[in-house]
């Protein structure tokens, strides 16, 4: 069998000691937006930290982790993830446990394969990510929504749920669990948590809470709030190169969910032995003193963002979801903006293109009516800024569409 189109050419380069620079070290490869102001809601709050940049660099070379394990990537003490995996995560969200994953959706698709079987009942709300959905369909289970209440708010009733449990008890369908978004990832709304968790207990169903824009950017404890289970996302909110998560879960479902390997008793079978076992784990570890500090500072982030709400009001772009909203992450509704949109020579895309000339990025390209975007990491400096570009593309309709 002859050789794939190519590699002879690949082959004489090498031999001749002429390495060709990686395609990803191509200036056309370069980011072009890291200074910008960014409000893209799913980077702000995994904007790494220099410390973070300086362990991505150190231990990015393959799985250079693996080269300090005896067989359990939790028990490394040096670098010290032992520390971080069974003691200052657990402390920082006020779980019993905490295992690491590569990311919050697979998170969720472990505790639903661990704690579920195919065919199972569970209850999902309107406003989850789409991957939560996904991951039901994966372990084969089937899903009963709870609707939000639509326009202008997008709201999950929490009494719904139950309403929704004893409906089917009513047809002889017991539901396996339930899962929460919190915040949901478009329109920022923080749904009432300790509440479901007290349905959940009452029914004796399990909880999932989905945080991945919540844990490290806000204060979060999940004993308190009285969950049995909750998810993060370290390249959504805690400062960290992804893909990784983490599950924290009360003490009880240690053996459901951490069950070993027949074969390989030092392996973890839901985990698939290891998980986050890269250079994204060690970004985690290295912002997390910056994480934990930031959080503490939360009240600061809603009144930003309440700001930014109501300024953006007096222009006519109006937010969507809670009011007054108490996240970062908000969705927007611009009639003027879209009927620019209309008439601009770039259409739907001309939205885009002013902020990149105003060195703002993050709002999807091709929005105009409706947008989600982040003040999470902006300065008030910044905001006012975007605010202010805003107000200019409002004001000048008729440069724009001539």
């Amino acid at each position: 069998m002859g050789w794939p189109s190519g590699w002879a050419e690949v082959c004489r380069t090498l031999h001749a000691g002429s390495i060709p620079a990686p395609i990803s070290m191509t200036s056309e490869y370069l980011r072009k937006t890291k200074h910008m102001i960014n409000l893209n809601p799913l980077q702000t709050g995994g904007l790494l930290t220099a410390a973070a940049r300086r362990m991505l660099m150190e231990w990015g070379d393959g799985y250079s982790i693996c080269d300090f394990c005896r067989g359990k990537l939790d028990e490394i003490r040096n670098p010290p993830i032992y520390e971080f995996v069974h003691h200052d995560l657990p402390e920082f969200i006020g779980a019993d446990i905490v295992r690491l994953t590569n990311g919050a959706r697979e998170g969720i698709f472990t505790i639903m394969h661990a704690v579920t079987k195919p065919g199972d009942t569970i209850v999902v709300d309107e406003n989850a990510h789409y991957s939560t959905f996904v991951a039901a369909e994966r372990a084969k289970l089937k899903i009963q929504k709870i609707a939000n209440s639509g326009y202008p708010k997008y709201i999950i009733d929490i009494q719904a749920y139950e309403h929704v449990i004893k409906a089917l008890e009513k047809q002889k369908i017991k539901v396996k669990l339930l899962i929460i978004t919190y915040p949901d990832g478009n329109y920022g709304n923080l749904p009432d948590v300790r509440l479901l968790s007290k349905i959940a207990a009452n029914y004796d169903i399990p909880l999932i809470i989905n945080a991945a824009y919540a844990i490290g950017r806000m204060p979060v404890n999940v004993n308190d709030i009285g969950a049995d289970f909750i998810v993060a996302s370290g390249h959504k909110s805690m400062a960290s190169a992804g893909p990784i998560g983490f599950i924290g879960m009360k003490k009880k479902w240690e053996k459901t969910l951490l069950r070993i390997s027949q074969f390989f008793k030092n392996k973890e079978i839901e985990m698939l032995g290891c998980t986050a076992r890269g250079p994204s784990l060690l970004t985690m570890m290295a912002s997390f003193r910056h994480v934990r500090e930031r959080v503490k500072h939360w009240n600061n982030q809603i009144e930003k963002a309440q700001w930014f709400s109501r300024e953006m009001g007096k222009i006519e772009i109006r937010q969507l979801g809670e009011k007054p909203h108490m996240h970062d992450v908000m969705f927007f509704e611009s009639e003027k903006l879209y009927e620019i949109s209309k008439h601009h020579k770039n259409g739907a895309f001309y939205l885009y293109h002013e902020f990149k000339k105003n060195n703002i990025w993050g709002i999807k390209p091709g929005l105009t009516k409706y947008f989600k975007l982040s003040t999470f990491t902006a300065t008030r400096e910044e905001l006012a800024t975007v605010i202010d570009t805003f107000k200019s593309l409002v004001s000048s309709r008729s440069r724009l569409t001539g």
